[in-house]
């Protein structure tokens, strides 16, 4: 093969370097910028990579690796030879906590009001946003024994409802009543199994609706992140409603978020929807944990698995976006029955608790190769 212009070199690499995730920015190493250049010299595929202080050895060769296996996958059957270019990282480029949001201009984007700086949250060391698509399929079920199961790694931990118009919290932790204020005017979350909570369930009636507009909800939510006594925790789970409207936008506005979660369940609508999911976390620069396979399958009697919804949709969503598959969540009546009760699974020494507690594993586990 005759050498071809580096264009053409880099529109090759290119649908392969979106599906690989830079573990520092979170982001693809193609929107990351990672790729300087591409090039193609005696039938082979040569790849200049930038390298920031802030890269492992161990993060480069994943990236090599990931790299080289989608372009396999995509035809490509030539030599790849990667070489590095070390860059420093300029910390007056680097976003500050209080900096203004970037990259959210363009109509629908701006918050009511005008822009809204980011700001910490003190004695919070990482927020967990779990998301999905799609109403429907067990999102809050996640969050809930996620929070949970986080306890039983010896962590502490809040949980968020920031689904304004539908919350579930008060009834999955079996926990009721208005919070009261403390004398810096912050609200007091409460407390079930160990975890903090806030609901917009704490506020109004049970069968009161909310009959909100964006920019109600909006305020909601900034409130439940800023002025709420959090105190020392480790993990803030926030469980969004599903969708990527006003309510994640004022979160990731507002807050920075450590990483995501999404949920889906196999079928293929389910599965579009999480898709929605995650490019709306990548676009916004959020790093995507792993994907989450609700009621993926029913154990029969004789130890087979029935997969009523389908297969797969979760595996070929991590697949495509280089993310893991954390875990796949059994379709069980004790799982249904936890969450109306107010006495969620991870609770339990039992088998049932399993899923829950692999995935606070996971979660663990995805910020100890980049801390």
């Amino acid at each position: 093969m005759t050498n071809i212009d580096s264009d053409s070199a880099m529109a090759i690499i290119e649908p392969a370097a979106t599906k690989v995730r830079d573990p520092i920015s979170g982001k693809s190493v193609w929107l990351s910028k990672m790729i300087q250049k591409a090039t193609f010299e005696e039938d082979s595929l040569h790849v200049t990579l930038i390298r920031n202080t802030e890269h492992t050895p161990a993060h480069i060769d994943k990236i090599k690796s990931s790299l080289s296996r989608h372009l396999n996958e995509s035809g490509w059957s030539g030599d790849i030879h990667f070489s590095l270019k070390d860059i420093s990282v300029v910390k007056k480029n680097v976003k500050k906590k209080s900096d203004p949001v970037k990259g959210m201009s363009g109509p629908g984007m701006q918050p009511h009001g005008g822009p809204i700086s980011k700001l910490p949250i003190t004695g919070v060391d990482k927020i967990i946003a779990v998301a999905s698509g799609k109403g429907g399929v067990g999102k809050s079920t996640v969050s809930v024994n996620l929070a949970i199961a986080l306890t039983k790694l010896g962590l502490r931990v809040g949980l968020l409802d920031a689904d304004v118009y539908g919350p579930s919290l008060p009834t999955m932790m079996r926990v009721s009543g208005q919070p009261l204020a403390n004398e810096k005017r912050q609200i007091i979350p409460k407390e079930a199994y160990g975890v903090k909570c806030i609901s917009m369930g704490f506020m109004v009636d049970d069968k009161e609706p909310i009959i909100w507009r964006g920019p109600m909800v909006m305020g909601v939510v900034k409130q439940f992140f800023q002025q709420v006594d959090w105190g020392t925790l480790d993990y803030l789970i926030v469980d969004l409603p599903p969708g990527t409207g006003d309510a994640q936008l004022t979160m990731i506005q507002s807050v920075d978020i450590d990483g995501a979660v999404v949920v889906t369940t196999p079928q293929k609508v389910a599965v579009l929807d999480a898709v929605r999911g995650v490019e709306m976390f990548n676009k916004l620069g959020v790093s995507i944990l792993g994907i989450v396979e609700n009621m993926s399958y029913l154990t029969l009697p004789n130890g087979e698995k029935l997969r009523p919804f389908g297969e797969g949709g979760g595996l070929a969503t991590a697949m495509e976006y280089n993310v893991p598959l954390i875990e796949q969540i059994p379709l069980n009546e004790e799982i249904r029955a936890g969450g109306d009760l107010g006495m969620p699974v991870a609770l339990s020494d039992d088998a049932i608790a399993n899923p829950f507690v692999n995935i606070a594993k996971a979660v663990v586990a995805g910020f100890e190769c980049t801390d």
